[in-house]
């Protein structure tokens, strides 16, 4: 079974071989199908606006699937097929069909997230489209292998600093490489994003272009359908780039295109005083700061050890009234312990003066904002769910 398979796996490493997917990649390139693939690169809102994409696509009469990663709660929310994500029987089959692809040795070199983007590809075999998302990397990143109609940029910002660098110079530059022949450039905190992306575009004979801000008839529209969709500021702006793109790839767009096309764990209200958001960076906190400026929640939270959290923390604090952890111990996204030290949490909360005590159990009278990795989300809704 594929869950047995990938249980196998390591989920993250300290290193990472660069050249073992390009190399498997070359072996069985010949057997795997040739859709037309929009790659999404980024730090923040890949997950949706790949989704605002491949959806519209779909609106359009295309058959279209949708890589993303990781899930909440179950795997096949990876894999997105003609609206629905995978079932659990072309899950399997599709598991059988790679395997018969790939060397034995090839299958169990591979990483979880290699194997699950091959996984992906074999899946998307009847696709025109396929929206195919970056993990934290660019250039070097799984999805990267495959030939791209059109690579998109959302906002890139510090994140996975141990393998992409520690400068936003590094960062922007491992990301920016991954374009191939055409791209689009969304809105950029980091001006510097905008220059590398010009000299690598220079360098590749990429036909390079920005999100249209200038454009006030592109805008009104994609205000209009934000407002129409109750969109905050950072998911209109995905809105805009998924636009864009549909615009480069020769459709025109409408309303209708986005039809039910939110993506799970974005800023989600999944009960009336329940917000949850999968963002785990300070980008992220910045964008839902904003957002829910001028309310107050109690934070449900916890982080990775690689995280910066005391800035997401320090960016989040206007709109916390207090913090309650919440220990994802056990689940999948964790099997590796990559959870922050716990004493060292607690001691950045109380430096930032904010009181926190172990999560038990939601109340009525209160609002809650759950944030803080995949990991957090998914323990959340099962104890939640268990209600």
């Amino acid at each position: 079974m594929l869950s047995e398979f990938l249980e196998k796996k390591p989920l993250y490493y300290d290193k990472i071989d660069y050249e073992r997917m390009p190399r498997i990649y070359q072996k069985i390139k010949s057997a795997l199908p040739t859709p037309k693939i929009i790659h999404l690169i980024g730090t923040n809102g890949k997950g949706t606006t790949g989704r605002f994409l491949a959806s519209a696509l779909l609106n359009k009469g295309l058959k279209v699937g949708h890589y993303t990663s990781p899930h909440i709660l179950k795997f096949n929310e990876r894999i997105w097929l003609n609206g629905a994500d995978i079932s659990d029987e072309i899950l399997e089959n599709t598991h059988n069909k790679l395997l018969v692809l790939l060397e034995k040795s090839d299958a169990e070199r591979l990483s979880y997230f290699e194997y699950t983007t091959l996984l992906a590809m074999v899946a998307f075999a009847e696709c025109e489209y396929v929206v195919l998302e970056a993990g934290l990397g660019g250039e070097y990143d799984a999805t990267a292998v495959f030939p791209k109609e059109l690579t998109l940029f959302t906002p890139i910002d510090f994140d996975h600093i141990a393998f992409l660098g520690e400068s936003i110079e590094n960062i922007a530059t491992t990301k920016l490489n991954a374009m191939q022949k055409t791209a689009i450039i969304g809105l950029q905190k980091h001006s510097e994003v905008y220059e590398i992306a010009l000299k690598i575009a220079s360098q590749k004979n990429t036909k390079l272009t920005f999100l249209k801000e200038s454009d006030e008839s592109f805008q009104t529209k994609i205000s209009a359908i934000s407002e129409a969709m109750h969109l905050p500021k950072y998911l209109s702006d995905n809105l805009a780039l998924a636009a864009c793109a549909l615009e480069k790839l020769g459709f025109e767009f409408h309303a209708d295109d986005f039809k039910n096309a939110r993506l799970f764990g974005r800023l989600t209200q999944i009960a009336p005083n329940i917000l949850l958001d999968v963002g785990h960076n300070a980008l992220a906190a910045q964008a839902i700061a904003k957002t829910l400026e001028g309310q107050k929640f109690t934070l449900i939270y916890n982080t990775y050890k690689d995280k910066d959290f005391k800035a997401i923390l320090t960016l989040l604090k206007p709109i916390i009234q207090d913090v309650e952890l919440l220990h994802p111990e056990g689940t999948m996204h964790v099997r590796n312990s990559r959870m922050v030290d716990q004493s060292l949490l607690v001691q950045t909360l109380q430096e930032l003066k904010l009181t926190c005590k172990a999560y038990e159990a939601i109340q009525d009278d209160k609002n809650y904002l759950v944030f803080g990795s995949f990991s957090v989300a998914e323990t959340f809704l099962k104890e939640w769910q268990k209600l």
